[in-house]
């Protein structure tokens, strides 16, 4: 009896370790981590630390510009081309109502400011005056005669200040800041100049409508006289240069540097024009049948090529403007540091129309490079023999030190001809040869 009773306690005994095993055999999740002591599992709802209330990356970097910034139409690309004179008409916006119809005659003010020197002008009448914000500017002068308009115009501009009139309330408020309309010209070659020469006179918050070539702005005084200077100088232009560019990050397949060398027998002699050395890198001056295909497909046999960056940028002729490879950039990368500037010329060189560029290359750090270039309308510029270390910050890396930055440049010509003298007759037809003959005359 004992023997039976010991051999049902021994099998109770292994039904429970099966039991166990079993268990421990089959776990309740599949997965489990311990992250600062919390169990996470397949069902846990994950928790994030809470963010600062600021714009995500992706909708700042949100722009209508960068489609037309930022892509090049190599199969359809004009190097030279001519485009009518538009004027370019500039309104401020919010001047509020017409002034009443009174005149003005032997009014002197003498080291009043704005508001008190129309106070004194409008005492007795119904119009108040009043400052939107602190105005310390003062003025003086005398009017012998004119409108009303015509006066608060004029002592208005003398201490630096805007106005607009509100009739209901009878009403002149004054303030520092206005806003414009610029009624820009129709292509969008033009525009880009005018907006990167706005942005090169550091204003920013520039809106633009692209379907009705309209752009508003906010500044003060100071920054209307810029605009203006910035209008006349572009109206007052004959040319405009424009540079379409494509920049590569090349790996060489073996443990050695691309052989640039190469290209002479490639391409032969007569389609590499010059050869100009800078501090860091060298560029080559090459003809036409040096473009972006035929310039990858030479790289592609010693090295893998990749497109960091493509894009366009103008600038009116004289004027200096810039390409920031970060903007255009495919995905963020070591390069996209890189600023590509500009300064260039077109017009008569010792008897030649020639172009006459100064390309620099900078980054946060400073000038990289920089190269003199006169080059003939159709050449291209390959910048070459940039290292890729120079964008590296880190005392090691992964990228070869026979990766290299190679920039592709095709510099483009056009021609502003006013349409009232009849210039522009039929030159919005030539191509080729017979619009090169045509900048040649002008």
């Amino acid at each position: 009896m004992k023997n039976i009773k010991f051999l049902l306690f021994g099998l109770f005994v292994m039904m429970g370790l099966v039991a166990c095993q079993q268990q421990v055999q089959q776990p309740l999740f599949d997965n489990i981590t311990v992250v600062d002591e919390l169990v996470i599992d397949e069902n846990s709802v994950p928790i994030f630390p809470k963010k600062a209330a600021l714009t995500t990356d992706t909708a700042r970097r949100f722009s209508v510009e960068l489609p037309r910034r930022c892509e090049v139409d190599w199969d359809n690309q004009t190097v030279v081309s001519v485009v009518p004179a538009e004027k370019v008409e500039v309104v401020r916006l919010g001047v509020g109502d017409a002034l009443p119809d009174l005149q003005v005659s032997d009014y002197e003010f003498k080291n009043l400011t704005v508001k008190r020197a129309l106070d004194k002008l409008l005492d007795g009448t119904d119009i108040a005056v009043v400052e939107d914000e602190p105005l310390y500017e003062k003025i003086t002068g005398t009017i012998s005669a004119g409108s009303l308009a015509d006066a608060v115009e004029l002592m208005t501009k003398m201490g630096r200040v805007y106005y607009y009139y509100d009739a209901q309330n009878g009403e002149i408020h004054l303030k520092h800041q206005s806003k414009w309309l610029i009624k820009m010209p129709q292509n969008e070659t033009i525009i880009m100049a005018l907006l990167d020469a706005m942005h090169g006179a550091d204003m920013r918050n520039l809106l633009v409508d692209w379907q009705d070539k309209t752009l508003i702005f906010e500044g003060n005084y100071q920054t209307e006289r810029e605009v203006d200077k910035i209008i006349a100088d572009i109206a007052g232009k004959k040319y405009m240069l424009a540079w379409d560019i494509d920049v590569y990050r090349v790996y060489p397949r073996t443990d050695n540097p691309i052989v640039w060398m190469n290209l002479l027998p490639a391409f032969g002699e007569n389609n590499i024009k010059m050869s100009i050395p800078g501090v860091v890198g060298r560029t080559l001056v090459v003809g036409p049948e040096i473009n972006t295909k035929t310039l990858q497909e030479f790289m592609s046999q010693q090295a893998n090529v990749v497109l960091v960056s493509q894009g366009t940028f103008a600038i009116p002729n004289g004027w200096q403007s810039r390409f920031d490879i970060g903007q255009c950039s495919k995905e963020e990368r070591l390069e996209t540091d890189l600023i590509v500037g500009a300064t260039a010329t077109y017009g008569d060189m010792a008897g030649r129309k020639k172009i006459d560029a100064k390309i620099v290359l900078r980054t946060s750090n400073g000038e990289l490079s920089s190269f003199n270039i006169p080059s003939t309308v159709g050449d291209n510029y390959v910048i070459i023999g940039i290292p890729t270390h120079s964008f590296v910050t880190t005392p090691e890396t992964l990228v070869s030190p026979f990766a290299e930055l190679v920039v592709f440049m095709s510099p483009r010509v056009i021609s502003i001809v006013d349409t009232q003298n009849g210039d522009f007759a039929g030159a919005d037809e030539l191509i080729g040869d017979a619009l090169r003959d045509y900048l040649d005359e002008e």
